[in-house]
């Protein structure tokens, strides 16, 4: 019997550390007013220096335990989608894994940038849509905040910290997961990456950015890739409820919709408080979402988003 995956509970953690867009204005030439109109973002949260990207990840599933039948020594798989891991090795996930007491789990980081947490969703849908696993954690989390170059005022105005967390279910194939596309170009990497990595130069490196560039092929690529998620599962763009964007800035959500053919009032939007947390971003709208009433049952939910490599991809999902 054919099987789905679908998302049973959600939870997310936001250091307590604010960062607001005056706060960088005594730090770098800039103002609330040019960071708004620009990016739709008016602050960011900031890990504690004692806080791991593990530590926020933490968290997150444990919010998302909460709220599930499901327990940390149930869950059979482990996904952490990072690009700020706590070590070089080993994955960030099987650190979680300790954390939390999954002994049963199998534990492994995925690394898509901005993408991170699609691409970690789709696997661990397609592990269940298998028979592998019955059931998965799935979290994005980042501390951003230690690879940006806070005297860049084009970057460091950008990102934040954070962590979201889903629990996915076996169910039937009438709900859940149905669609979903992802997709790379490596061709494109100088124009989203670091200064940095551990056999270039044996450094963390900065976040370097060519903004323009980035803006023009998040637009196309993700609104065609929804189009494509769309046309496998057979839904038509009027029947989405909810496009839920990776958290880039507001005018990339707000032109993807437009392209797609979406209401801006489906979009649901969390950048102005979060910024730009790279693969933390999507399940924390998720959350959000959530927690405030705005996902009903068997709505009709996108997910999409585009980050280094380029890294792109989307998922549809019935709820």
């Amino acid at each position: 019997m054919a099987i789905n995956s679908r998302i049973i509970a959600s939870g997310s953690y936001l250091p307590e550390k604010v960062l607001t867009n005056n706060d960088l204005s005594l730090m770098v030439e800039t103002s609330d007013e040019w960071i708004f109109e620009r990016t739709g973002i008016k602050q960011r949260h900031i890990a504690a220096n004692n806080q791991l990207t593990s530590d926020l990840a933490y968290q997150a599933s444990i919010e998302a335990f909460k709220s599930s039948h499901i327990s940390p020594k149930d869950i059979e798989l482990i996904i952490v989608a990072t690009t700020t891991p706590d070590l070089t090795f080993p994955a960030t996930a099987t650190i979680l894994q300790s954390k939390i007491g999954a002994k049963k789990a199998f534990a492994f980081d995925v690394q898509a940038v901005c993408s991170g947490f699609v691409y970690a969703l789709s696997i661990a849908d397609n592990y269940i849509k298998s028979g592998n696993v019955r059931n998965a954690l799935v979290v994005g989390a980042e501390t951003l905040s230690r690879i940006v170059d806070w005297k860049d005022r084009n970057s460091c105005v950008l990102f934040g910290d954070g962590a979201g967390a889903v629990v996915l279910e076996a169910c039937e194939p009438d709900n859940g997961i149905i669609a979903s596309s992802l997709y790379s170009d490596g061709d494109l990497n100088g124009i989203l990456k670091t200064s940095g990595g551990v056999s270039l130069n044996q450094k963390i490196g900065f976040i370097e950015m060519s903004g323009k560039e980035v803006f023009k092929h998040a637009v196309d690529k993700m609104s065609k890739c929804v189009q494509d998620s769309l046309l496998k599962a057979k839904i038509k763009v009027e029947d989405v409820d909810l496009l839920i964007p990776h958290q880039a800035n507001q005018r990339i959500l707000s032109a993807v919709a437009t392209k797609i053919g979406i209401d801006q009032n489906k979009v649901i939007v969390t950048v102005e408080k979060h910024a730009n947390t790279s693969a933390a971003s999507i399940p924390l709208a998720i959350d959000y979402a959530t927690k405030n009433n705005m996902i009903k049952e068997n709505d009709i939910i996108v997910l999409e988003a585009l980050g280094g490599g380029l890294t792109w991809g989307s998922i549809v999902i019935k709820w």
